[in-house]
């Protein structure tokens, strides 16, 4: 399973890299926002960051940009991810699960515009159905979201199997990969893996969490006391 990386902070980028090797990065408005600086200057950022890692191409480390949100047109869309995608070739472009965004999608998929290169991440998922067009239409990623259902009230699993099942029988299994995003705890990490996810998608403080455990912590501190109560030499 990959790790991708929910931010557009550099800082968390290169310190979510450096300490648990994630495989790429998703970023959306909100985070852009966050990250307090304008849009353009947000990406160019992780595109000279990636380049000066070497990390250059969507294979190596990807990250997903979402278009303006205010945009409901396939071709306002299609010039749009043209933009984004020009900056680097490691953007994957964000559209969302909408029929104007599935039809930009598989325009940028078409025969006529393979040259270009520009991939996609169908994102804002939440349902099976809406993951099997994406997948048809030949994308690279799609997005179910996890936290927002569970928040509602939802169980994520058999949703996130069902997708997975669903790619299995078509064919489409690693061919669009499934990222499990908004994630908002290490369970529902290993829910997703158990699933048979490609990848999750969280913030850097959720990896974080993944390795904390209160017995690790106990054994740590067991051990401390026999070393101290050890000749050691």
């Amino acid at each position: 399973m990959k790790y991708f990386l929910d931010s557009a902070k550099l800082d968390e980028i290169q310190t979510a890299y450096n300490t648990f090797g994630i495989d790429g990065v998703t970023t959306n408005p909100r985070h852009i926002m966050l990250s307090g600086k304008p849009f353009l200057t947000a990406i160019q950022g992780i595109a000279d960051w990636i380049k000066s890692e070497g990390l250059d191409g969507y294979e190596r480390f990807p990250v997903s940009v979402e278009i303006n949100p205010h945009l409901d047109e396939a071709e306002a869309m299609l010039a749009e991810a043209r933009k984004i995608a020009a900056i680097s070739p490691n953007f994957v472009i964000k559209i969302p699960a909408t029929e104007a965004g599935v039809t930009a999608a598989r325009k940028l998929a078409c025969k006529v515009l393979t040259a270009e290169g520009i991939k996609t991440n169908v994102t804002l998922v939440f349902s099976p159905a809406q993951a099997i067009l994406p997948a048809k239409n030949h994308s690279l990623f799609v997005s179910p979201f996890i936290g927002w259902k569970e928040a509602n009230g939802e169980d994520c699993k058999a949703y996130i199997r069902n997708i997975v099942d669903i790619y299995k029988n078509y064919g489409f299994y690693g061919k669009t990969q499934i990222i499990c995003a908004a994630i908002r705890t290490p369970k529902q990490i290993v829910d997703c893996a158990v699933a048979g996810a490609d990848i999750v998608t969280t913030g850097l403080a959720v990896y974080q969490d993944t390795m904390k455990h209160a017995y690790t912590n106990q054994g740590i501190g067991t051990f401390i006391d026999a070393w101290d109560n050890t000749v050691t030499e």
